[in-house]
């Protein structure tokens, strides 16, 4: 699945695996994705959040 068909509450919940030390291709293999499709979501969040978007921070948790 790619990872722009996630809901948001499952892009956050894959996030923070990573932010729990949960290695990466282990985050991969479970969601389904490919760890380019993990780097870009999480880039993605990071551009939010410094251009102020509060959605975006909630959604990073």
């Amino acid at each position: 699945m790619k990872a722009s068909q996630f809901s948001d509450a499952q892009k956050a919940f894959i996030l923070k695996q990573g932010d729990e030390g949960v290695p990466v291709a282990e985050i991969c293999r479970k969601a389904g994705i490919s760890p380019g499709d993990l780097f870009q979501l999480e880039e993605k969040i990071r551009r939010h959040v410094a251009a102020g978007d509060e959605e975006a921070e909630a959604t990073r948790g």
